[in-house]
């Protein structure tokens, strides 16, 4: 694997030092996923050391060829803590997050995505989650929306602009600055989603710089049925209820729904698929509706909030936070 390099596109810095980075993969009983994207990254030009947290309740991932294992209890999984254990226990300046189902789309994923901590201001990245083949045009459009083609850095001054959008970044692939990321407590524990979105905020009010590096590319995407939707956008609206000063921060999403809705229609459009128009409203409005009940789940009773989650596993483990 390259341990040097020099950087010319997308209007980053030329060159940056040499710094370790640590690959960072929290796995759970998926052995042929976590067998295919083993094989991606040791493919990758830079890495220093790979590193499976797994939890899963079979055998699971054995260490070999330069991977760390770490292994937890099935019921201690953690979105925020685990990733926290594991960037502690990383040797590298920066640590690179991938889920399990996300892979690589060339060898320089990581490579590209180190670019931007050239600039010591920048603390966060992430990468181009890009539709995986054969994905339906409902998951490919949800893709395409939130990861565009172009590159950009924010900051806080951009919350004027962008509003919740801001802080946004993906723990499916991103990459910290270790030092940065402990400087703010690292990641939040016993959220139900969400601990790479309070990261970001809390590293923007820190004053660093978060990056989106369009040409870092993974294949991550999935084709929810609108239950699903409904369930992931309750889970979502569990998030913004339980960490209120995010919304308090960057505003709403309100808006960005209404600029999801118009994009799809005319992504539909464009595909030629218009027929689809009314069911894509469908889902809309079934994001919608989960989003709302999930900011109100404390009036709610526990057996309808639980029965409306995607994660229901951790209502049973954590209980509200």
């Amino acid at each position: 694997m390259r341990r040097g390099f020099l950087y010319n596109n997308k209007g980053f810095p030329n060159s940056i030092k040499r710094t370790m980075t640590s690959i960072i993969v929290p796995i759970r009983n998926a052995p042929e996923q976590a067998a295919a994207l083993l094989a991606k990254l040791k493919t990758q030009t830079v890495s220093d050391e790979i590193i499976i947290v797994d939890s899963s309740s079979g055998e699971g991932i054995q260490g070999s060829g330069g991977v760390r294992v770490l292994r937890i209890a099935e019921g201690e999984f953690d979105h925020g803590g685990t990733r926290s254990l594991a960037a502690g226990a990383a040797k590298g300046d920066i640590v690179v997050f991938f889920s399990q189902d996300a892979l690589p789309a060339d060898d320089l994923s990581v490579e590209n995505l180190m670019k931007p901590f050239a600039d010591a201001s920048v603390a966060a990245a992430y990468g181009r989650q890009l539709p995986k083949p054969g994905a339906s045009v409902f998951g490919a459009h949800l893709r395409l929306f939130n990861y565009p083609a172009t590159s950009g850095v924010r900051s806080m001054e951009d919350k004027a602009r962008l509003g919740i959008k801001t802080p946004f970044l993906s723990n499916s692939f991103a990459a910290y600055r270790k030092e940065a990321l402990g400087r703010v407590g690292g990641f939040r524990r016993r959220l139900i989603m969400g601990e790479d979105v309070c990261a970001g905020a809390r590293l923007l009010m820190a004053g660093y710089k978060i990056a989106y590096v369009s040409d870092a590319e993974v294949y991550h995407s999935h084709d929810y049925t609108p239950c699903e939707e409904f369930r992931r956008y309750f889970d979502i609206g569990v998030f913004h209820s339980s960490e209120r000063w995010l919304l308090e921060t960057f505003g709403r999403p309100e808006g960005e729904g209404m600029q999801f809705i118009k994009s799809g229609v005319r992504y539909l459009a464009a595909e030629g698929k218009p027929w689809l128009v009314p069911q894509f409203l469908m889902r809309a409005c079934l994001k919608y509706a989960g989003y709302a009940l999930g900011r109100s789940y404390q009036r709610l009773p526990a057996a309808f909030v639980r029965s409306c989650s995607m994660h229901r596993s951790w209502w049973d483990a954590k209980g509200k936070p």
